[in-house]
Order: C-alpha cells, then sequence, then structure tokens
C-alpha cells in the first residue's frame, strides 16, 4: 500500500509472444534497484506482457530508475530481434 506522498508508475509492455515475455522477464527481473535509489520495482509476467510498477518518494529517483530500465528493456528486445523469435514456446524453469 502506498501513501498519498508516494509517486507509482505502472507500465504494461506488450511481446509478440509469450515466450519472448518470458525471455524478457527472466532478463529483467535480475536486476534489483539499488538501495541508494530509493524506489522500489516490482516485475511480474501476464501472459504475454510485462508488467512493471516502480515506487519512489521522489519524482527524481523514480524517474532515474524508469530510464535505468527502459535502457535495459531495450537492450534485450535488440537482442530479441537480433537472434529472431524463440523456436519453442515452451518454457522449462531452471
Amino acid at each position: 500500500m502506498t501513501d498519498s506522498s508516494t509517486i507509482v508508475v505502472s507500465l504494461k509492455i506488450p511481446f509478440p509472444s509469450r515466450r519472448e515475455a518470458e525471455i524478457a522477464f527472466e532478463v529483467l527481473r535480475i536486476d534489483n534497484e539499488p538501495k541508494r535509489s530509493f524506489i522500489e520495482k516490482s516485475l511480474k509476467l501476464q501472459d504475454n506482457q510485462l508488467l512493471v510498477e516502480f515506487n519512489g518518494q521522489q519524482a527524481k529517483n523514480v524517474r532515474v530508475g524508469v530510464t535505468s530500465f527502459f535502457e535495459s528493456l531495450l537492450l534485450c528486445c535488440e537482442t530479441l530481434d537480433q537472434f529472431g523469435p524463440p523456436t519453442s514456446e515452451k518454457y522449462e524453469h531452471y
């Protein structure tokens, strides 16, 4: 639960397939926000979409967190594009 002074940014990012969303989720979930960033990030997978939420007390900190996330997301998407769509729709847990 957030109080009235908390800034919340929610994003819904669609992917062409569930498998591509799963790959992005596994790659992006590893990067936790540093303690000194003063924000919290939550990442969830829903069908072929990533649901991301950022919470923080200061707009500057939230903006930096969102910008950093988008840089990682862009790299992830460029890598997926470079290698083409996954050949298997089956998701395997390691």
